[in-house]
C-alpha cells in the first residue's frame, strides 16, 4: 500500500512534467511569432489586417463613395450582352443598353482587341458603361432619370513623319529595325519597288536605304504605318527614288515618271527562285530533258500568288502536268499563267477581270511538282517569254503643268531623307492633303501588307 509520501512523489513528478511541456510550447509559440513579424517587417508589400466588412459598412454611410471606372477586354467568342451581364446589368437594362449603343457600333462586329469599361455608384449598380472600339472611338452611355442615354467620341487623329538610314547585311526587316523603324516598313518598300526591284533576288549586302514615312496617332498613342512619302534605295551601283504625289497617291521617280508599270516584277512578294526559263531543262518527275516555259518561285503551301497585271482570266482549272492552273489574258497580246495552285482565289473563273495585285490562287503543289512552288509563265503572240528579262512599259509620267510642284515637293523630301530629318508637312500642307486623299486605297496605309512568313534577305 503506498505511503503519503510516495503519493507526494508522484505527484511532484507529473507536475514537473506539465511544466516542462508549458515552458516548451511557450517558447515555440514566441518563436514562431517572432519569424513571422521579421518575415512581414522584409516584405515589400506588408498586408495589413482585414477590417471586419460591418465596420467597412458603418464607414461608407458617411463617406462619398467616388465612381472609378474597371476596365476590360472582350474575350473570344464573347458578346456584347454576355459583356454587360457580367458588370452586374440586369437582362431588361442589357437590352436597353445595347440598343443605345447600337446607334454608333455594330455588337457583331465587336473583337477581342476592343476593351470596354464599367463605373459603379453607391449602390453597387452601373452607372456608366463605356466602349473603345479598336482604331475608331469610344462610345458612352451613362444611366439617367430617362433611361440610359449615350455618346460617341471618334479617337482624335494625327500623323507624325520620321526619317531613318541603314545599311544592308541580312535581312531587310533586320537592318530597318537597327535604324529605327519599324520592320513592316520593308513590306511597304517591296510595294513601293515592286515594279523595278525584286526583293527576293536583287538585295545586296551594302545596299543603302533611306525612308521618310508616316506613323498614324490615336488619342496620342501610335495606332499604326501611315504611308511611305519617300524613300531611296542603292543597289549595285544605282539609286532608286521614289517619292508619292497627287491625289491617288501614286510613287513617281525623281524625274516624274510613275513606278507603277505593266507588269509586277514577280507575282510573289516573298520567295526565291528555284528554277528559271530555259529551253533544255531536265524534269526531276518525267527524268528527262524538255522545254521550261517558265520562272518557279519556292514559296510554303498556301502563299498568295498575285495577277502581275490587270487582264481578264480566260481559265481558271487543272491543266495537266500543271496542276490547277489560272491564266489570265493582257492587253498587247501577253498572257500570263500561274501554274501548280494549291487552290484559286474566291470568285477567280472564266471571264473574271482582275486587277493588277489582285490575289487569284494560292501556291501548291499540284500536278506534276516535287514540292510547293509557282510556276510562273508569260506568253506574247503566242510565243513563251523569259518573264526575268520582260522589258516593262512605264504607265503616264507627271502632268507637265503640275511637274514644278511636283519637283519642288521632290527636293523637299529629298533633303529630309539625305539629312534624316523629320519632314515638315505644315510648309506642304496642300500636297499633303493630297496624298492623305489617296491614303485609303493604298497599299500602304494599314502598314501589315502579306506576311507570307520569310525575309527579304540581302544575297
Amino acid at each position: 500500500m503506498p505511503t503519503f509520501t510516495s503519493r507526494i512523489r508522484v505527484d511532484s513528478r507529473h507536475w514537473r512534467r506539465w511544466i516542462y511541456l508549458s515552458l516548451f510550447l511557450t517558447v515555440a509559440a514566441l518563436h514562431i511569432t517572432e519569424r513571422r513579424l521579421a518575415a512581414y517587417a522584409r516584405s515589400p508589400y506588408p498586408i495589413a489586417r482585414t477590417v471586419p466588412f460591418a465596420a467597412v459598412q458603418s464607414m461608407m454611410e458617411h463617406a462619398v463613395v467616388e465612381s472609378y471606372p474597371f476596365v476590360f477586354a472582350f474575350e473570344s467568342g464573347e458578346t456584347l450582352s454576355a459583356a454587360l451581364a457580367g458588370v452586374g446589368l440586369r437582362r431588361s437594362e442589357v437590352a436597353q443598353v445595347v440598343e443605345e449603343l447600337s446607334r454608333w457600333a455594330d455588337p457583331r462586329k465587336i473583337r477581342p482587341t476592343d476593351l470596354y469599361s464599367a463605373s459603379f455608384a453607391d449602390d453597387g449598380g452601373v452607372n456608366v458603361f463605356e466602349l473603345w472600339m479598336a482604331g475608331r472611338g469610344r462610345v458612352r452611355v451613362a444611366r439617367s432619370d430617362v433611361g440610359w442615354v449615350g455618346d460617341w467620341r471618334p479617337f482624335e487623329r494625327s500623323v507624325k513623319v520620321h526619317a531613318i538610314e541603314g545599311v544592308l547585311e541580312n535581312a531587310l526587316e533586320t537592318a530597318i529595325a537597327s535604324a529605327g523603324g519599324e520592320t513592316n516598313l520593308a513590306i511597304l518598300m517591296a510595294d513601293v519597288f515592286q515594279w523595278d526591284l525584286d526583293f527576293t533576288r536583287d538585295l545586296r549586302r551594302g545596299d543603302v536605304f533611306r525612308i521618310l514615312y508616316e506613323t498614324v496617332y490615336l488619342d496620342g498613342a501610335a495606332d499604326r504605318l501611315g504611308s511611305i512619302l519617300g524613300v531611296s534605295y542603292e543597289n549595285r551601283g544605282r539609286v532608286l527614288e521614289a517619292y508619292r504625289f497627287g491625289e491617288d497617291g501614286v510613287y513617281f521617280d525623281a524625274e516624274g515618271r510613275p513606278l507603277r508599270k505593266m507588269f509586277l516584277r514577280s507575282p510573289l512578294r516573298y520567295s526565291r527562285v528555284t528554277s528559271r526559263f530555259s529551253r533544255k531543262r531536265f524534269h526531276p518527275i518525267l527524268k528527262r530533258y524538255r522545254p521550261h516555259y517558265g520562272v518557279d518561285y519556292g514559296a510554303p503551301n498556301g502563299t498568295p500568288a498575285r495577277a502581275t497585271a490587270k487582264g481578264t482570266v480566260i481559265s481558271a482549272g487543272w491543266d495537266g502536268g500543271g496542276g490547277k492552273t489560272v491564266k489570265i489574258r493582257h492587253a498587247n497580246s501577253y498572257l500570263t499563267a500561274y501554274l501548280h495552285l494549291s487552290r484559286f482565289a474566291e470568285g477567280v473563273r472564266s471571264g473574271r477581270r482582275v486587277r493588277q495585285g489582285d490575289v487569284i490562287g494560292y501556291v501548291g503543289s499540284t500536278g506534276l511538282a516535287t514540292g510547293p512552288h509557282l510556276d510562273y509563265r508569260i506568253q506574247r503572240h503566242g510565243r513563251w517569254i523569259d518573264p526575268l528579262s520582260l522589258e516593262n512599259v512605264p504607265a503616264d509620267p507627271v502632268p507637265h503643268r503640275r511637274l514644278p510642284e511636283f519637283l519642288a515637293w521632290r527636293d523637299e523630301l529629298r533633303l529630309s531623307l539625305n539629312e534624316g530629318k523629320a519632314f515638315d508637312a505644315t510648309r506642304w500642307s496642300e500636297i499633303v492633303e493630297f496624298a492623305d486623299a489617296g491614303r485609303a486605297g493604298s497599299t500602304g496605309s494599314g502598314g501589315s501588307g502579306d506576311s507570307a512568313g520569310s525575309q527579304m534577305s540581302a544575297q
